[in-house]
């Protein structure tokens, strides 16, 4: 149970990801990513003596921070957000899918099965829903890094379940080092910006939530639970983070959000009340 409130406030937090994003679209997604990432790594700075990793479980660690969110922004910025948002948000359905193969000792029991088919569903009316209210919005090249952000992230949180066990306060080590290597990129890649006071506070807020605390919690979760079950319980980021990129692009809320809410809500309880295999 602990595990899934972990999860819970992670998933929380990630509610606000992609409105943030937006927000900040003007940022170089290099120098959004490291910035914020930087940031989100400040709070274990005083567990500096837990970092102590070996060096595949660091470039797991990069592999997910930095790869995830550099997709996750590239996308936000080359399809329509709420579609792109929903196409990334495909993750919880791959650790569904995907536990049981990186996993030994779990299977894919039939409720499982069914609750992550009902969460693709509810996603997949969400994303043609709100495709088709935008009028001729169509399919953007953007839907590419955004189900490669969703690929990424669901292999790293079941691939740190494979690695030597680690201290949930690496995930510090993991944030800093993915920040400076995105700095590093927007140094030689990017162009120089100036950053407003207003900039500096959102990414401030995207650093030491979605992209800084949800991390840790995530872990938490993670070694404490079942992730088939917590990947389904995730079902409800893509929601409250579509519902709330609606509400402050001031798009319409439809039947179509309605009944994916209808369908993801169903999984997650479907998908939690699913016993141990």
């Amino acid at each position: 149970m602990h595990a899934n409130v972990y999860a819970l406030g992670a998933i929380a937090l990630w509610a606000t990801l992609a409105s943030l994003g937006v927000a900040l679209r003007h940022v170089p997604p290099f120098l959004l990513t490291g910035l914020a990432l930087v940031i989100g790594s400040v709070p274990a700075w005083p567990l500096l003596r837990h970092w102590r990793v070996p060096a595949s479980t660091l470039a797991l660690g990069v592999y997910g921070l930095f790869g995830y969110h550099f997709l996750l922004f590239i996308a936000l910025r080359n399809a329509p957000p709420v579609e792109a948002n929903l196409v990334n948000y495909l993750w919880p359905l791959l650790i569904v899918v995907l536990a049981p193969v990186v996993l030994p000792g779990l299977r894919l029991r039939a409720a499982h099965a069914v609750a992550a088919i009902a969460g693709f569903a509810g996603a997949a009316i969400a994303i043609l829903g709100a495709a088709g209210d935008a009028g001729a919005a169509g399919w953007s090249w953007g839907y590419a890094p955004a189900l490669g952000s969703a690929l990424i992230w669901a292999s790293y949180s079941l691939l740190t379940r494979r690695v030597q066990p680690f201290s949930t306060a690496a995930i510090g080590l993991f944030g800093l080092v993915s920040g400076l290597l995105s700095l590093l990129c927007h140094g030689l890649l990017e162009p120089a910006v100036t950053l407003r006071s207003i900039d500096w506070v959102l990414i401030a807020a995207m650093g030491l939530g979605p992209l800084g605390a949800a991390f840790f919690l995530w872990d938490r979760a993670l070694k404490r639970g079942d992730p088939r079950q917590i990947g389904i319980l995730s079902y409800a980021t893509p929601l409250a983070s579509t519902v709330l990129l609606m509400f402050v692009s001031d798009r319409p809320f439809t039947a179509s959000i309605a009944l994916a809410a209808l369908l993801i809500i169903s999984a997650a309880v479907l998908g939690t009340r699913a016993r141990e295999a």
